[in-house]
């Protein structure tokens, strides 16, 4: 039998595909707690391929220098536009004096407050008496090694840990730092603002806190000890409170 040749005719197709678009990375901006070197930090760690992470140092202040004024040098550490910033006690402060003069795709504080309100008695007490002028700050830079004043082994822990981040000694910053946080003015916090506030957390009790997510067990030192909590939540928080 013999074969016939069939011709066999090839359809040139065009087919069209969609590709996941790539997910945008957020900058993710982060400002100490006061006194506290950025390396509190150091245990953060956030997906890669969603943010960008980058840290803000405090700045000496100058003479008298306005929180006002002091936000917006801080502002200059921030290099784009529509970012995340987060900010830790009296950071959390710096952070939302400096919303105020930039384009945020969201704020965030930590062991912070959102008004005047949400101050402890004793500093709104300090604030009435200005007893906090009294403070001796300067000897805080004296103190070489924290370890040697404490006792026991939990308390040497603690003073071993604040000796390592509460490394901003300067007289100048303390007096301003102080100053700033016992007598800040603010009565209504930013529109959008997330608060992550620990129910142990004895600098801000949450008795005085309102609107928070609150975080077990979290005392007000709970972004280096509880930084496991922070690298699981954080990142759906921002994201759930983006979309």
């Amino acid at each position: 039998m013999k074969c016939k040749d069939k011709k066999i005719r090839v359809l040139n197709l065009t087919l069209t595909v969609k590709l996941p678009m790539p997910q945008e990375v957020s900058n993710v901006y982060f400002i100490p707690g006061m006194a506290a070197d950025v390396s509190i930090f150091e245990y953060i760690q956030l997906p890669e391929d969603q943010f960008l992470t980058q840290t803000i140092p405090w700045k000496i202040p100058y003479k008298q220098e306005s929180i006002e004024d002091y936000a917006k040098r801080m502002c200059e550490e921030v290099k784009h536009e529509n970012c995340i910033l987060i900010g830790v006690s009296f950071g959390g402060v710096i952070a939302q004096e400096m919303s105020k003069y930039l384009n945020l795709k969201k704020l965030i504080i930590i062991s912070s407050v959102k008004s005047k309100y949400e101050l402890p008695k004793r500093m709104k007490l300090a604030r009435k008496t200005k007893v906090y002028k009294l403070l001796p700050t300067s000897l805080v830079s004296k103190v070489e090694n924290w370890e040697k004043l404490a006792f026991g082994d939990f308390a040497k822990k603690r003073a071993a840990m604040y000796q390592r981040y509460l490394s901003i000694n300067d007289k100048t910053y303390l007096d301003w730092a102080i100053e700033k946080m016992v007598c800040w003015d603010q009565e209504n916090a930013p529109d959008g603002l997330i608060h992550i506030h620990g129910e142990k957390d004895i600098v801000f009790p949450i008795s005085n806190i309102k609107n928070c997510i609150t975080v077990a067990q979290g005392t007000h030192v709970m972004i280096v000890n509880r930084a496991r909590w922070f690298n699981k939540h954080l990142p759906e928080i921002i994201n759930d409170n983006l979309h």
